[in-house]
Order: C-alpha cells, then structure tokens, then sequence
C-alpha cells in the first residue's frame, strides 16, 4: 500500500528473474528507502537460508506512474522474490503485506500501519501480514484478518512456504506515550468563572477561543481542561486520530482512545510542523493531529504571522491540502482553535506594572492578523486569583470536569436535533446562510449585531459566528433559541467585553 495522507492506493510487486550478471533493479518510481530495500532483502534471505534468484532481477511496483517512499514494501518485496523461486507459493491475490526488514532477517514495525491497514480494507484486502509488534495496531481494523510474522522466514511460512523457522526475539515498539492532560479536573481551577464559562461556550458549540491574561493567571491550564468537557470521539473519529497518530510514527494503543487529542506546538514551530509535508511521504502537522480535539497556541503572538494566517483556510473547510512537487495529500483537519496571549511583551498590562509603551502593545498584538482573529469567535479575560478561594467560592462550589461536560453532552445533542439530516453536529460548524434560511432570529434580537455591524465593529462573518454562539449559550440553558441577553453575550463575548 502506498499513502497519499490518509488515502491508500494498492501496489502489486512483480519480480522477473532472469540469467545474467547478479544485479537487482527496482522500478516504479521508487524513493531512496525503496531503493535500499534490495539490500535488506538480499541479506534477509540469506540469513533466513532461504533461496533467492542469482541472475538478473527486475522489481517493478506497480502503478508505476505512483511515487513509492517508505521501508513497509519490504516484506512484500522479499515475499514477492521468494515466489519468483519457488520458496512461496501463489495465492489468489486477498494478502496485503507490510512491514520493514533487518538485515538478520527479523520484521521491525514502521510508522503508519494503522492507515496503511485501513487503505488494505478499503482495496479489498481480506489478510494482513505484518510484524508481530504491529499486530494490535493493525487488529483496530476490524475488516481484515491480522496475521503477525516475527521474521521473514515466519511470513513466508504462514504464506505456504514449506518451513519451519527458527524462534526469533519480537523487535518492539515504542511505548504508547501518555499525554498531559489525560487526567485534569476543571475543579482545580481557582476564580475565573467568565473563563471557566467561556470555555464550556466553546465545548459545547465547538468555537473557536482566545484567552487573554498576564501570565500565571491560568490560561494554559484551562486549556488543557477543555478537552475532558468535549463530548467523547465516536469509533470513527477515534479511529481517524488514531491513524494521524500511527502516521507519525507515534505508538498507538491496543483498544482506541475516545478522548479528543491535545496538541500543543511551541511558538517556534514552522509552517510545514503546523500544517504538514515533508520530502517523500507527505506527514501531517500539529492542525491535523488535532483534528476531532484542540489545537492550542500558548503565547499566539510570538509564533511567525505567517505561520498563524495558515490556519485560515482549514478553519473555515476542516480540512489541509499539502501540496508538493510529488503529489499532494489531503488530511481532516476540523479543530478548535484555542488561543492564550498575554496582554503586551511583559504580560504585566492591566496589573498596574506593565513598562511597555502603547506602541509595543500595539505592535505585539499585530502580528495576529485581522482575518485570523476574525475567525475565533469567542475571547475572554483571564485574571489572576487574588486569593487561594473567591470569597463566594469553595472547593465543592467550583464545577467539576464532569459536570460541566454533562452539560455539554446536552447542549450537543439538542444542537444535534436541530442539525438533523444536516451533517453538522456542533453550532460552530454551521455557516451563516443556512441559520439565516433555516432558525432566523426575529429582527429586535439582530439589533445589536446590526448596530455593531453598521459601525464596522463586526464583519458580516463576525455576525454569523455570533449568532452561532448565541445558539449554543441557548442550548446551554436548555432554551428553544436564543434571546435578547444570550446575543448581548455572543457579542460582548466575541469582542473580549466582560459580560
């Protein structure tokens, strides 16, 4: 299987041995990696005992006109050599084979067999080979019957070979990581109810959300809250994470994991780390990964402009195109964006200690860009707590994950009612013209986003997406629409106004 982002396209090895001086030529359009695979193989077969051609041998990968990059063909390649001798016998064409060989001849995992397996499902494939240590990756795949070979001697055996290979050790994989915020509760959190609000605003509509504050005041560690608040991933999505995860080469455990990823790329990232590419095979970025969970930025203003105006176009389609002189590869890309920034250079402004001139605050904020910004559709003030409790406030007062994401739960199925039949599935997701046409607001709640419209305040964009979270605020206090105070909030909320 050869990948084109998260797209598989079957390739069939043919191997012609002919007399002749001892050369092997691969053809194909094949990359380096590929091209290095005659000497895995070679010296694979070899230290298996088993028989390859002495002559001339011809590799081709067929589509040819398809670019090859990765060490997965070698398996196929040597299984494809071993057939040409005789060693294994044919088969009626239902087996995909993946996996990289050592030069002891022993099968070692590669990044992205749980895509490449969900490619060999969808071509058709009924049987998958692959090293033992991928055996659980690629079970997750459901349609196909894994089969694990610790050696190529092992894989030649379950493919009809007449041997009896020798026990080898299992080359491993990495350790599935564990993330950061696998285990945070929204109770830990001290004051900041309009964050705290604002945060279950955009879980339960799947807005977009910008955090401003001195630092210490909390942003990140709300941020790294809101992915507990947000409804579970349903079987394909955690299967869609999954296999980003498995493409970059991370380990990806045995059962899928519901929980919405977390990425968080450190403002020094580049453009192809944020979005994707890569020579060879195309990798997604921090915004694909993210895709079905968060994307949050700490210190938004210190990334390059440049790299913060690339988001614009996966948040408005969900999805990144990474185009390069080889091919292109298309990736999901429906996040939420969260975005954390102090309030100048110092992060002192609004405290009574800021040195910055108004000048530098200016030119701190400008690096986020107008049609970025118009993007997000909620922001809000963070401010350090004064105390260890509010006054008001006691440890069993504060709201925990759990409750606030039985709340979102609910929110997301009354929006689900509402968006029935339509695909969307979360405020957030819906454009404009379909509220407009299908649950328009009666004029008199309109008239302050008309106002603020009128007086260039808002866009016409600006606008829609406060309607969209003047939906969710309402569907949060288990109304049938919005009022008059639930549009004052989306707008005060959308232009970083306490409310």
């Amino acid at each position: 299987m050869a990948l084109r982002g998260l797209t598989g396209i079957g390739v069939q090895i043919e191997v012609h041995a002919a007399s002749g001086l001892p050369a092997v030529v691969i053809v194909g359009l094949p990359g380096p990696a590929v091209q290095q695979a005659r000497h895995r193989t070679w010296s694979a077969i070899s230290r298996m005992g088993l028989t390859a051609p002495t002559g001339r041998v011809v590799i081709n990968l067929t589509p040819a006109s398809l670019p090859k990059a990765g060490t997965h063909f070698d398996l196929a390649m040597a299984i494809a050599v071993l057939r040409s001798s005789g060693v294994v016998p044919a088969d009626d064409g239902s087996t995909a084979l993946l996996g990289e060989l050592g030069l002891d001849g022993r099968l070692r995992p590669v990044a992205g067999i749980l895509p490449l397996a969900r490619a060999a499902a969808e071509a058709g494939m009924t049987r998958l080979v692959v090293p033992t240590a991928s055996v659980e990756e690629a079970s997750l795949v459901t349609a196909l019957r894994v089969q694990g070979a610790p050696s190529l001697a092992h894989a030649a055996a379950l493919l009809g070979a007449e041997l009896d290979p020798a026990p080898v050790d299992v080359v491993p994989r990495e350790a599935v990581p564990r993330r950061a915020h696998d285990a945070v509760d929204l109770a830990d959190v001290v004051g900041n109810r309009d964050a705290v609000e604002a945060l279950e605003v955009a879980a339960a509509g799947a807005h977009h959300l910008m955090m401003i504050g001195p630092s210490g005041a909390g942003k990140t560690m709300l941020a790294m809250r809101l992915p507990g608040i947000l409804p579970p991933l349903t079987q394909q999505q955690a299967l869609e994470v999954a296999s980003l995860r498995s493409l970059c080469g991370e380990a990806v455990p045995a059962t899928l994991d519901v929980l919405p990823p977390f990425e968080h790329p450190h403002h020094t990232a580049t453009g192809v780390a944020l979005i994707g590419g890569g020579s060879g095979v195309i990798r997604p970025g921090a915004a694909a990964r993210a895709s079905h969970g968060v994307l949050f930025l700490d210190e938004a203003p210190e990334f390059p402009r440049a790299v913060l105006d690339m988001l614009r176009q996966p948040l408005e389609s969900g999805t990144i195109t990474v185009d390069r002189a080889a091919g292109s590869a298309t990736f999901p890309a429906r996040f939420q964006l969260l975005l954390a920034a102090n309030p100048c250079p110092c992060g002192q402004f609004g405290t009574g200690e800021c040195t910055c001139a108004p000048q530098q605050r200016r030119r701190y904020f400008a690096r986020l860009s107008g049609p970025l910004l118009d993007r997000v559709d909620l922001q809000v003030r963070v401010d350090r707590a004064a105390t260890g409790l509010e006054p008001t406030e006691t440890t069993g007062q504060r709201r925990s994950t759990a409750d606030a994401a039985a709340r979102v739960r609910e929110a997301r199925e009354r929006a689900a009612r509402r968006l029935r039949d339509t695909g969307w599935t979360a405020m957030g997701h819906v454009p404009g013209p379909w509220l407009r046409r299908h649950v328009p607001l009666e004029g008199h709640l309109l008239a302050p986003l008309e106002r603020a419209l009128e007086s260039g305040v808002l866009t016409m964009r600006g606008v829609d997406r406060a309607v969209r979270v003047a939906w969710t605020m309402a569907d949060l206090d288990r109304l049938a629409a919005p009022t008059r105070t639930h549009v004052g909030r989306a707008l005060a909320l959308r232009k970083g106004i306490p409310a």
